[in-house]
């Protein structure tokens, strides 16, 4: 029989579907019930925003808040010196401390959109682990922690089985990540009397790590609890798309192509993501998800403009969604479109058709770009083009051109 939470977090958590394991549910029910919780997940600072394979981690701090508990977004800028292993085929490219520090004030934007910070009761906090990681004295820190973690057992880790098993290098430097995850754990139990850590699935062998060391060394009860990994009705990762990561900042994606990203979600996922990713109740879901035919998208109109106003906010949304109308009647505005500049001493000597689609970002290469051309899927102001050499020169280029790569995806280019 499935045990049913008390705690409004944790029947969110399991009505919505993100719930995947938890180190003691019925404790972790009852602290929940009692009294606010602290809890926390941690986010290396690898690049200077998330994309949505971070979401549902982000979703669920933002309910975490909502019910009535602190949530803390962990800052790694420690850790990120050294880099996780879990789920990674491949050691992780090191960056400079200048490098970490501007990562973590990029992803601060995305975190202020849906929490909010402050010295309340549950506002969130978030701390950056070099402040205890980085003055570690590593003598002392292999006396006083290392004899609570057996080479044994962090063998057995899916994170580290990956690795070996496929026969790639794990180096020492990242092995010893999974102890200073546990010691994040212990750390911010001290300071912010922290009891919870969340994370995806493939976190959980770092999360038990820190539950027995935070037991051990603090003698508290401290849980644990993580999300399904979650994957596409097609097997592909959530997260990126064919043209890139789809990132949270809207200096990093516009907004528009946000919004396109979950209006292109298939039928199969369409439910799914309303519970995840949005805040219509769950009977809306249902409703929306219960959609036949044509009219399935009209769930996912309201899909991409939910989810891109809790991104970027109800203006942000709502011209994104008026743009994408606009883009498919032919003729219509153009306000709104991703648009690319191009320099007139650029076009003094001309650039090709397959060179315009790349600058736009509408394919990653030129042979991708000459392969859509060729093939009828380009089109230049709603005109299609079948000429990857067809050079544009600055008078071409008096007014801007629309760019459009299939049905979904344009662009503009202008020259400044």
């Amino acid at each position: 029989m499935t045990y049913k939470p008390r705690s409004d977090f944790l029947h969110i958590m399991q009505s919505r579907g993100y719930l995947q394991d938890c180190s003691d549910l019925e404790g972790l029910d009852q602290a929940l019930s009692k009294k606010t919780v602290s809890a926390y997940i941690g986010f290396d600072a690898t690049a200077n925003s998330l994309h949505v394979g971070s979401l549902i981690q982000i979703m669920i701090l933002r309910w975490l808040q909502k019910t009535g508990h602190k949530p803390i977004t962990l800052m790694g800028g420690g850790t990120t010196k050294i880099g996780d292993p879990s789920g990674k085929d491949q050691s992780r490219q090191l960056l400079s401390s200048n490098e970490i520090n501007e990562n973590i004030v990029g992803i601060r934007k995305v975190f202020d959109k849906y929490l909010q910070f402050g010295i309340g009761k549950t506002d969130a906090v978030q701390p950056n682990n070099s402040e205890w990681l980085e003055n570690l004295n590593y003598i002392d820190f292999l006396r006083d922690y290392g004899r609570h973690f057996t080479i044994n057992r962090m063998l057995a880790f899916d994170s580290v089985k990956l690795r070996l098993e496929r026969e790639q290098p794990l180096t020492f430097l990242e092995f010893n990540y999974m102890l200073l995850q546990a010691y994040d754990f212990m750390e911010l139990n001290k300071r912010y009397d922290c009891t919870l850590q969340l994370g995806g699935s493939d976190q959980w062998g770092n999360i038990v790590n820190g539950i027995d060391l935070t037991r051990r060394i603090n003698k508290t009860e401290v849980f644990g609890l993580t999300t399904p990994l979650l994957t596409k009705a097609d097997g592909s990762k959530m997260g990126k798309s064919a043209d890139g990561a789809i990132w949270l900042n809207s200096e990093k994606l516009e907004p528009y192509l946000f919004w396109q990203f979950w209006r292109n979600t298939m039928d199969e996922d369409v439910g799914k993501f309303l519970r995840l990713f949005t805040e219509l109740s769950i009977e809306e879901c249902k409703k929306l998800e219960n959609l036949k035919g044509s009219e399935i998208n009209h769930a996912k109109q309201i899909l991409a403009t939910e989810i891109t106003t809790l991104a970027h906010g109800k203006k942000a949304a709502s011209d994104a969604e008026k743009t994408a109308q606009n883009v498919f009647n032919e003729g219509s505005s153009n306000d709104g479109l991703p648009t690319m500049f191009i320099n007139k001493k650029e076009l003094e000597n001309g650039i090709t058709a397959a060179q315009l689609f790349v600058r736009a970002g509408l394919c990653h290469s030129g042979k991708e770009a000459k392969r859509l051309i060729t093939e009828g899927g380009a089109k230049i102001n709603d005109v299609i083009i079948q000429e990857p050499s067809k050079i544009f020169f600055k008078i071409d280029m008096v007014e801007e051109l629309k760019l459009s790569a299939g049905k979904k995806r344009h662009s503009l280019v202008k020259v400044e």
